[in-house]
């Protein structure tokens, strides 16, 4: 936006300041909350201190830099007013899980490593943050965020020191990152609809039974590799012959992959499904609906445990939804997702949930190239949870 812009939306600026930093205690701060803010939106190459401050007819760099690295005002009630107005604003339909990367050179910067980059599409020295966005299918912002600390950060503490790296953050894998996002959601007291996710969550099986375990619907990508046995598959246990103990019940068969059980009744059990109106034209591909027992090792422990232990199990693997997608220039299925959702579910809306997690490619797009996300240069801690946390933009259907 341009200056003018900003300056005529100043009193809806200032309202909006007034109320997400109202458990800012000092007036200073929020002063400079406002001013950091309308640096954020201003028209720019670069959204880091220095060139704010100098587009801002109130810029001040170094009371701007007091304000991001080193002022001890607590981010978390301000994310939390910030999340509950965006909820109420979007009005979603789900909540999407996903990990935003910021390229940097150097070692300094807070939990940066060599690691996959999403924003290059390869491995390369970043910094991963996992985040949540409440999504419609006419907006989307994120909720809350967690920065990834890779195992190399939690085993050397003169670097986390220097970072300024809190001692009770220890390397915690994304997913976990997730839940503990969704946890902490709940706490707000705000409603999951439904969660989207992945298949770099959705393929593993402790999350999903986490998701269960909270009572949170999902549909998740996986891939098409994973194994599973088809819904008539049942176990078998042989008689006893007299002598040991008795031979527990387990399945006979072999696994399939998804892949070969969305397939093995051919295209003709694919149907065309459209689900929303693209640049080009409508977006339409086919897909099918069926039940499958995901197995692996981590789906037959975790069906044990619920089954009253190893001795006390009957056997059986639960059942779940598979959607799988054969576009129609394709040789194969190409996608495929698991949910928890009834199997009653109309295709129509388990497609429409699955494709929605395009609008967060427009949530990152706006805030690394309006709002300047990933311009931040500091190096800490503290300044990195600042700084993202204004760099969260009111919806804007589209």
């Amino acid at each position: 936006m341009r200056l003018g812009e900003v300056e005529r939306l100043r009193s809806e600026l200032a309202e909006f300041v007034a109320d997400v930093f109202a458990s800012v205690p000092r007036s200073d701060q929020r002063r400079w909350s406002d001013c950091y803010i309308r640096g954020l939106m201003l028209d720019g190459r670069r959204k880091s201190i220095q060139p704010m401050a100098e587009r801002l007819p109130d810029g001040n760099m170094q009371a701007l830099q007091q304000f991001v690295n080193q002022s001890p005002w607590d981010e978390t009630p301000v994310r939390r007013r910030i999340a509950e107005r965006l909820t109420e604003a979007v009005d979603p339909v789900a909540w999407v899980i996903d990990d935003a990367s910021f390229p940097e050179c150097g070692t300094a910067s807070v939990a940066v490593a060599p690691q996959y980059c999403g924003a290059l599409g390869k491995r390369a020295n970043c910094q991963v943050a996992v985040s949540v966005h409440a999504a419609s299918d006419q907006a989307s912002c994120p909720l809350q965020w967690r920065l990834f600390r890779p195992e190399e950060w939690a085993q050397d503490r003169d670097r986390c020191k220097a970072a300024g790296v809190p001692g009770r953050v220890g390397h915690t894998a994304k997913w976990q990152l997730a839940l503990e996002i969704l946890d902490q959601l709940a706490q707000w007291q705000l409603t999951a609809p439904v969660i989207l996710a992945d298949a770099g969550y959705g393929q593993n099986t402790v999350f999903r039974l986490a998701l269960d375990k909270r009572g949170l619907r999902y549909v998740v990508a996986v891939p098409g590799g994973a194994v599973a046995h088809p819904q008539s598959a049942a176990p078998s246990q042989p008689r006893c012959g007299g002598l040991g103990p008795s031979t527990l019940p387990r399945y006979r068969t072999p696994t399939a992959t998804l892949a070969a059980l969305a397939a093995d009744a051919g295209r003709s059990q694919f149907r065309e499904v459209t689900w929303r109106q693209g640049s080009k034209g409508p977006m339409t591909s086919h897909f099918r609906v069926l039940i499958v027992r995901p197995a692996g090792k981590q789906s037959l422990r975790a069906a044990q445990e619920a089954g009253g232990g190893h001795y006390q199990w009957d056997g059986v693997l639960p059942a779940q939804v598979l959607l799988a997608e054969w576009p129609a220039d394709a040789a194969a299925p190409t996608d495929y997702w698991l949910t928890n959702l009834p199997a009653t579910t109309p295709v129509e809306e388990l497609v429409r949930l699955a494709k929605l997690r395009w609008r967060i490619e427009h949530d990152y797009r706006e805030l690394k190239h309006g709002l300047g996300l990933d311009h931040f240069e500091g190096r800490s801690w503290r300044g990195w949870q600042h700084h993202v946390t204004p760099s969260s933009p009111p919806p804007r259907p589209s």
